[in-house]
């Protein structure tokens, strides 16, 4: 076995073990390689299941915790998909594989146009990164079918709910930024709303406005 097929191999056993069993999650996390998605000081540790810095003080989420989220998510084939929190485009990228278009939104300018290239490059074509305030979502898009957030409020945004079609699921962590968070899976129904805590997370918090330059 060559070093990159075992490393590849320790990497979904991570997975599987943290609760990841959605065999279509697990399929497209092993086709994302996330050594792409990470780079200078920390390139060696792109394969450990850890959150990494990855520059803007944002940081690309530990794998388990966004296999986890993708499952929850239960993206279909023909979804169309908003992510808030751009950050590497390493979950959007995931996303791409396995719903129809995803809109991805960073207040981060930098990181915006740095992970369009990139998915660019790596031919996930359905993907469009938004340099805005994610907090307020992209009315001009919506309805989505889907809708991930991956940065804590301290309650689901009332704006990304509006957004959410009935039927469609939003997962967002929910909870102080100093403490441990809770992710939470939300569903929209004809009637309102219902919630699911699926695991404690920590993710840094979802913060209004754009980042200046």
């Amino acid at each position: 076995m060559t070093a990159d097929a075992e490393r590849l191999m320790q990497f979904m056993f991570a997975l599987r073990r943290r609760g990841v069993t959605d065999r279509r999650v697990l399929t497209a996390m092993e086709k994302v390689d996330r050594g792409h998605f990470v780079r200078g000081t920390f390139a060696d540790k792109a394969y450990e299941d850890v959150p990494l810095p990855i520059g803007s003080g944002q940081t690309i989420s530990q794998p388990s915790v966004v296999g986890l989220m993708t499952q929850a998510l239960a993206v279909g084939p023909r979804d169309k998909i908003l992510e808030v929190g751009t950050g590497s485009g390493y979950q959007a990228a995931i996303l791409s594989l396995l719903g129809r278009r995803v809109y991805t939104i960073d207040r981060h300018r930098q990181l915006a146009n740095s992970a369009q290239a990139l998915l660019t490059r790596l031919g996930h074509t359905n993907v469009t990164c938004i340099f805005a305030d994610g907090s307020y979502g992209l009315p001009e898009q919506a309805p989505f079918d889907r809708i991930i957030v991956t940065a804590a409020a301290e309650d689901p945004p009332g704006p990304l709910l509006a957004q959410l079609r009935v039927g469609g699921i939003m997962v967002v962590p929910v909870g102080q930024s100093d403490t441990v968070q809770q992710l939470v899976k939300v569903t929209r129904t004809e009637d309102g709303y219902t919630y699911d805590e699926i695991a404690p997370v920590r993710f840094v918090p979802l913060v209004e406005g754009k980042a200046p330059a």
